[in-house]
């Protein structure tokens, strides 16, 4: 693995993508395979549940968030990971207005935790979520990208050199990762805190996309450092209700793990981070309290994975992914693709160089390939993979 820097230039990939086909009709009727935005059905508890709370819409609601919520959260996470160490729901809960926000925020709680370090940097993957770089520009931290070495998931941290880890004040990671969908293992998430513990660098865990897998269930951050049994300190997770219930307009999420730096953190939220309010977290209570609608969910995505193997066959590169929800698509040139499917086929994708930075040899590792977003329902994910086939058949 190899740290590169880069400097940071800004710009949405879906901006980005609007410029870039902007003129350009659809050949055919659109499908829109580009924003990871699940189109599944959503709960059938979320409108009673909301109904029942309807008068807390008249009260602001507290940063730290209910009692309730942050006891479900502890729970969940104490049965989903067989945490030996349970989650302390007063001190290691935060409640998020969707993962976006906590994920940007946690940047500033981490320069503000290390102010004695001039120069910060955080570390992030490459390709990446957006947020992560807007949150370390915010913080005033330099940029560094790393990359796992061969069939791992996360970075081995001791290979970067010891300028680079004194300067750390945090990593963003993701498993499964996005876009790729691969799996991180509780070996890798071991070796990971031990080195960021080294360091006292905070591991920023966007496991989101945790309850969509083929198989098994991923392993999680919280999960490495209970087997570790040195407590939970630089170790944060985010999870999320967009992906795992469907839900990306409730704008409802939480963060869990290290309680120093939550309570310094939540001096921060308190004064400057969005609330959720509390009909929106009783819905996040009945969600995390329900397995069948999140089990429903998977099954539904598998299909269309199924589909993806079966109509896409050997230009899926090495298969479907472990985990999430997207593809990502080995191509010769991602933005010539995506340009290619929405003008032939209506079939609109976001370019993988769209999601990179360039490292400091200029190369953007995402260049060739395509972000799909397998959100749609089956028979309309079965009619844009086929009008994919049939473009590529022709090049």
């Amino acid at each position: 693995m190899a740290g590169t820097t880069s400097a940071v230039r800004l710009v949405s990939p879906f901006a980005r993508l609007n410029d870039r086909l902007a003129g350009i009709p659809p050949g055919r009727p659109p499908i829109l395979l580009g924003l990871g935005e699940p189109q599944h059905a959503i709960p059938d508890f979320v409108g009673p549940t909301i109904a029942a709370h309807l008068s807390e819409f008249g009260q602001y609601p507290a940063i730290r968030g209910t009692d309730a919520f942050r006891r479900t959260i502890a729970d969940w996470l104490g049965h989903r990971y067989s945490l030996v160490h349970a989650i302390d729901p007063e001190r290691m809960v935060l409640p998020l207005n969707g993962s976006r926000e906590g994920l940007f925020f946690a940047a500033l709680g981490a320069r503000e935790r290390t102010r004695r370090i001039e120069r910060p940097i955080v570390l992030l993957p490459n390709p990446f979520y957006q947020a992560y770089a807007a949150g370390a520009e915010a913080a005033g931290a330099e940029i560094v990208l790393v990359e796992p070495d061969g069939e791992r998931t996360l970075p081995d941290l001791a290979t970067l050199g010891e300028d680079i880890l004194a300067r750390t004040v945090a990593i963003y990671v993701a498993s499964p990762s996005n876009p790729q969908g691969s799996v991180a293992t509780l070996g890798e998430w071991k070796r990971l805190i031990g080195t960021a513990r080294q360091y006292d660098i905070m591991i920023l865990a966007d496991e989101c996309y945790s309850e969509i897998y083929r198989t098994a269930p991923p392993p999680g951050v919280l999960e490495a450092a209970d087997s570790l049994g040195d407590g939970y300190g630089n170790v944060l997770t985010f999870h999320s209700l967009s992906k795992r219930s469907n839900l990306p307009g409730l704008r409802c999420g939480f963060a869990a793990g290290d309680p120093g730096f939550i309570a310094g953190w939540t001096r921060l939220r308190n004064m400057a981070a969005p609330q959720v309010p509390g009909p929106l977290q009783a819905v996040a209570v009945a969600a995390y309290s329900d397995e069948s609608h999140v089990a429903a969910n998977r099954a539904l995505y598998n299909e269309k994975f199924a589909l993806a193997e079966a109509i896409l066959g050997d230009r899926l590169g090495g298969g479907v992914p472990q985990g999430g929800f997207f593809l990502w698509l080995p191509v010769p040139d991602g933005e010539a693709a995506a340009v290619r499917l929405w003008q032939e086929g209506g079939v609109r994708t976001i370019p993988g160089g769209y999601l990179c930075l360039p490292d400091s040899e200029g190369h953007n590792p995402g260049v060739g390939y395509l972000r799909i977003a397998m959100v749609q329902d089956l028979d309309v994910t079965r009619e844009a993979l086929t009008r994919m086939a049939d473009i590529f058949d022709r090049s």
